[in-house]
């Protein structure tokens, strides 16, 4: 991985969990009972397959573009992102939970918002997005 595909795909998943984060703040604010026959229910699952995708292997992800991006500290980072991968596999578990249901109502994603496994992905996230933004 070269250090602009490193930055490249970092920015992709960065804007596929944030931007379905933002879209479930939204979401939950509306108060709806179901996301069945809403205008935006499409845009809603897009939304949560996009972060969920975004998701897997995420700690890998970062680790290899760490290295490509000449980070130093790896054996500290590695330690870190065994938090992060726990953190994003109990929010992967929460999205795909909400994803198979026929219905998703705005309370649904609220506790999703409101979840500390998400809050703590995020923070996660953004921790070493700021470490991989600074190296090189």
């Amino acid at each position: 991985m070269t250090p602009e595909t490193a930055k490249e795909e970092l920015a992709r998943r960065a804007d596929a969990i944030e931007g379905g984060y933002e879209l479930m703040l939204g979401y939950a604010a509306q108060g709806l009972a179901s996301d069945q026959g809403a205008a935006n229910s499409s845009q809603l699952r897009d939304h949560l397959r996009r972060f969920d995708a975004a998701l897997t292997d995420l700690a890998k992800t970062y680790r290899s573009c760490a290295e490509a991006l000449g980070v130093q500290g790896l054996d500290a980072l590695d330690g870190y992102l065994k938090v992060l991968e726990a953190d994003a596999t109990a929010t992967q578990a929460v999205l795909r939970l909400v994803l198979a249901q026929p219905g998703i109502s705005s309370q649904m994603i609220d506790n999703i918002n409101a979840s500390i496994h998400v809050r703590a992905l995020l923070t996660d996230v953004f921790v070493v997005d700021e470490i991989l933004k600074n190296a090189k």
